[in-house]
């Protein structure tokens, strides 16, 4: 699995992310190009502490599903969305664009760090863990717009 804090694979959502535009057709779900750019920061927010959404820790959640965080297995379309990170109104696709791109280059200055905060409902992640969640949740919604 690719994490987001190995160079290339840093390198690669990066030009994935170029590829993007306003007039991406989504292949899945209800998000336009600009709301799913805003979906992306916010697992970005988490791991640079900026905002935990309001997120509790849930025993099911974290015993059932954590694992598919950031194993190898894609995740399905369609799955629910958070409700704190949930995207309904419009968005300025370049100014969602350049903040998600801010918080990519933000979380790439300290993709040497070793220690990360806990996430506010899985709890305790490694960094490779950390590294392949952030890589994947990417990859899952680039995809969704054929990038």
């Amino acid at each position: 699995m690719k994490s987001l804090f190995d160079q290339d694979s840093y390198d690669e959502i990066r030009s994935r992310l170029n590829a993007l535009s306003e007039d991406s057709e989504r292949q899945w779900g209800k998000m336009t190009p600009g709301q799913m750019l805003c979906h992306c920061q916010s697992p970005l927010h988490i791991i640079l502490e900026k905002n935990d959404y309001g997120l509790k820790p849930n025993w099911l959640i974290k015993t059932f599903f954590k694992k598919s965080m950031y194993n190898d297995k894609p995740w399905r379309k369609n799955l629910p969305t958070v409700p704190g990170m949930k995207q309904t109104e419009p968005k300025d696709f370049t100014k969602e664009k350049t903040k998600l791109v801010a918080l990519l280059e933000e979380l790439n200055a300290q993709r040497e760090r070793d220690n990360w905060q806990a996430h506010p409902t899985f709890g305790e992640l490694t960094k490779e863990q950390w590294g392949k969640m952030q890589y994947k949740h990417l990859d899952h919604h680039l995809t969704q717009f054929g990038v």
